[in-house]
């Protein structure tokens, strides 16, 4: 008896976990705005505890990065039926177009760069990552 629970919670765990990495999303009416209001924002400015990019001469490049990301948010969010598992694809993908030493940012940069991606999530109410964002800031997932 005791077996047959614990598979069933087991089996009902990896259901309910693939169903909501495949889960479909709703795109809210105000995204196709709000994807363009960040896209024309200036980045990589000082705000809040961020004291501003650590190179100056990266800003064009992190910037131009990060609005891409944007646009492939908004690309699947455009899509007939966006799910969750399209946009956990563009983060990782994002996150990849971000190689610390090449492109030699600090890690006051590399959590900026966090904080637009969930700014992205937010727009499209993605609430986790799935780690990605963990493992892009700390090197590991953190929840591992």
């Amino acid at each position: 008896m005791k077996v047959q629970v614990i598979s069933l919670l087991f089996i009902l765990s990896l259901t309910h976990s693939f169903a909501q990495k495949n889960s479909e999303m709703i795109t809210p009416e105000n995204a196709n705005k709000l994807f363009k209001e960040f896209i024309a924002k200036e980045k990589f400015i000082k705000e809040g505890s961020y004291p501003g990019i650590s190179d100056e001469k990266l800003k064009p490049t992190l910037t131009e990065k990060i609005n891409s990301v944007a646009k492939d948010f908004q690309k699947v969010s455009q899509s007939k039926k966006p799910k969750k598992e399209n946009y956990l694809n563009v983060i990782k993908s994002g996150l990849a177009k971000f190689p610390e030493i090449e492109l030699g940012y600090d890690s006051e940069d590399r959590e900026r760069i966090c904080s637009y991606f969930e700014e992205l999530m937010d727009i499209v109410n993605l609430e986790s990552s799935n780690g990605l964002l963990n493992k892009f800031y700390y090197g590991f997932n953190p929840n591992n």
